[in-house]
């Protein structure tokens, strides 16, 4: 009793990341807040929700340098938070 399996009839078709790749901080010039988001990380028993200003700062900076591709805060999911002041403006 033979039966054949044909695992090659559906290939896998690699695609790439939604939002693209982005370049590393290779020069740590968001570092500072990258340390700050992931000590609040630490600190908040890694509930990322507890940290999302650190987040919001530290995205702003790859933003503002040119790490990654600029999107509305909104669109990333800080629309709650639009209305405090950003501190990666001022620190970046």
């Amino acid at each position: 009793m033979s039966t054949a399996m044909n695992f090659g009839t559906k290939s896998f078709q690699p695609r790439p990341p939604d939002k693209g790749s982005f370049p590393l901080d290779h020069f740590g010039e968001c570092k500072s807040f990258k340390e700050k988001f992931m000590k609040c990380l630490r600190d908040k028993n890694f509930e990322n929700a507890l940290c999302r200003n650190e987040s919001k700062e530290y995205l702003m900076c790859r933003m503002q340098r040119q790490l990654m591709a600029p999107e509305p805060l909104e669109k990333l999911g800080f629309r709650d938070l639009m209305d405090e002041k950003p501190e990666a403006k001022d620190k970046c």
